[in-house]
């Protein structure tokens, strides 16, 4: 049964598509192939844990002659879904897909920034056939009393939270008394460190697009700007040219590369850590920022900002922004490149950029992140762990152990006796 709703909600989904792409764009700012890109990643990771669910297996074992173990896997119990307004859809259900494949049910807390996706979302769910009724209760919320509530419950035994690292803390500490299991991937600062040898036709799109993608609002955003000494000159010029060229626009505009930030609230908050790093001695490689003529002075447009710096210390560098300003630094060697990349509370993610054979493993087994692309972003695979280093969460949302916060595991061990022999 289980399996069988895992793909009937994927098909859901499917069916849903375009209606999907276009609420999420129409509300969360997305460009119409962001939108795509979430919402297309949803069925995949439903129907990866029903072909989980139909391969699972079990572990016996006869200790001795006549004693018998084995391990049984439980449901957990209720689990807890508190999904942010940058992605809701996928990250809402990379998180429920392995809880019903577990077998728990589930509570949805999903952001009110995103009420009519959210409305879309749960009818979308009331359309699965064999789904059945209280398995998938969601609410939406735009304070704290309903995530609360979760968090407090001793009904609720594990609680899969996606945001900042701020509230994380804040959560962790009301889930003590409880006892409470935390599934979490939090902030990230991303370094995309680009050597002397790698392919720079190949790196400026893609590092444009690590800062520009959800206008920077997402978890693994490639923030730092980490550039070998030969081919820091050329590079700084190159995506600063790239970064001149995105047209920052409605969601709703086809030509538009880039949407708004989610309110004016944060293209305040955005502007102000870009000017205290400024103050603080940032250079000023291309100061975007918010858009104040015209139509668009009305909305949340923020244009991508390029800063150079030389402390890796300043706030800039070690806070997430949650926004498109990147920052960049020279480094000389493997080794400072490295400790550079690991100097940082979060630990998502990395980029390694360079066409030698042996340095991508080389750098990669050093640095202190949950998941490394090697020439590449954002690569996500149902298949494979997607988790954090540091302060940038615990546990695993994607790959064979997402489900483990969700079960229980009970050895039962059985003295059955042998038959005598008979003399």
């Amino acid at each position: 049964m289980r399996a069988k709703v895992l793909n009937q909600i994927a098909d859901r989904f499917e069916a849903r598509r375009d209606d999907l792409i276009y609420i999420l764009s129409l509300e969360n700012g997305k460009v119409h192939a962001e939108a795509a890109l979430e919402v297309d990643m949803i069925p995949t990771r439903l129907r990866y844990w029903a072909s989980a669910v139909l391969t699972n297996y079990g572990r016996a074992l006869e200790v001795e002659p006549g004693r018998l173990s084995f391990l049984l896997k439980t449901p957990i119990g209720v689990a807890g879904i508190i999904a942010p307004f940058n992605s809701p859809l996928v990250l809402a259900v990379r998180s429920l897909a392995p809880a019903l494949a577990a077998g728990v049910t589930t509570v949805i807390k999903l952001p009110g920034n995103t009420a009519q996706t959210n409305c879309m979302f749960s009818q979308v769910l009331a359309e699965v056939a064999d789904l059945p009724r209280g398995v998938i209760n969601v609410f939406s919320e735009s304070g704290s009393d309903g995530s609360s509530l979760l968090v407090e419950s001793k009904d609720v035994r594990v609680i899969s939270f996606t945001g900042s690292t701020k509230t994380a803390k804040i959560i962790s500490a009301a889930g003590a008394p409880t006892l409470k299991i935390f599934q979490t991937e939090l902030g990230g600062k991303t370094p995309m460190i680009v050597f002397d040898d790698a392919d720079l036709n190949a790196a400026v799109p893609k590092i444009e697009k690590a800062l520009t993608v959800f206008a920077g609002q997402f978890c693994v955003t490639g923030s730092r700007l980490l550039v070998q000494r030969g081919v820091a000159d050329k590079f700084r010029e190159l995506i600063k040219n790239r970064l001149e060229r995105v047209k920052v626009g409605p969601a709703s505009d086809p030509s538009s590369d880039m949407g708004p930030v989610i309110d004016k609230l944060n293209v305040v908050r955005i502007d102000k850590m870009v000017e205290d790093a400024i103050a603080a001695g940032a250079k000023v490689i291309l100061r975007g920022g918010p858009i104040k003529d015209g139509p668009l002075a009305r909305g949340a447009f923020y244009r991508p900002t390029l800063l150079e710096v030389t402390d890796p210390k300043v706030p800039i560098v070690q806070e997430e922004v949650f926004g498109p300003v990147l920052t960049m630094m020279v480094f000389d060697s493997e080794a400072e490149a490295v400790q550079l990349a690991n100097d940082s509370e979060y630990g998502l993610s990395a980029s390694i950029w360079t066409s030698d054979v042996d340095r991508p493993f080389r750098v990669a087994r050093e640095i202190d992140a949950g998941t490394i692309w090697i020439n590449d972003w954002a690569v996500f695979w149902s298949e494979f762990e997607d988790g954090s280093f540091k302060r940038s969460g615990n546990g695993r949302m994607d790959g064979q152990t997402a489900i483990e916060d969700f079960l229980e595991y009970k050895h039962i061990a059985f003295n059955s006796g042998v038959i005598a022999r008979v003399a």
